[in-house]
């Protein structure tokens, strides 16, 4: 016998801050989601994670892996830790970013160390830059837990996006 299970959850309309965020720095911007003066994005309600942190070439998300992650062989789907690493080492670049220029992934690369469960705890995705240039950026990320244990890592390239 099985035992449904619901979530529900809600989202705000994300254009107003994307248009906002084409009127602020990288930095400014995130800085204006995490104290709630900007919607976060919609993903980031789907699978219940935050961005907690940010600082010139640098972001933090994190996430509690639940239930509702799980894939068929019952562990978290890869797919979390891929877009929280994903959002971290991306974030990190948008940082640097003056108002006006955008960016956008175009190679992201990862190793799972360990698989995340419902009962590893809260994980924190660290995304660092590594270089940053006129069309190109690259940045490393790591999910650690509370503890530092190493659950999987990565690396980005990201295409910067200028006017004109």
């Amino acid at each position: 016998m099985t035992h449904d299970r619901t979530r529900q959850y809600a989202w705000q309309d994300p254009l107003p801050s994307a248009a906002a965020g084409m009127t602020l720095s990288g930095i400014d911007y995130l800085r204006a989601m995490i104290a709630g003066q900007l919607a976060p994005p919609p993903i980031a309600a789907t699978l219940d994670y935050t961005l907690d942190e940010v600082s010139e070439g640098k972001a933090i998300f994190s996430c509690e892996p639940k239930e509702f992650h799980y894939n068929p062989i019952g562990v978290v789907h890869g797919g979390l830790a891929a877009t929280l690493l994903d959002s971290a080492m991306a974030c990190s670049i948008h940082t640097l970013l003056p108002t006006g220029v955008g960016y956008t992934t175009i190679e992201l690369h990862l190793n799972y160390v360990r698989p995340l469960t419902s009962t590893t705890g809260r994980v924190q995705a660290i995304g660092e830059v590594i270089h940053s240039g006129r069309s190109i950026a690259t940045a490393q990320g790591r999910l650690v837990d509370a503890s530092g244990k190493l659950y999987a890592h990565g690396s980005t390239t990201c295409l910067i996006m200028r006017p004109g």
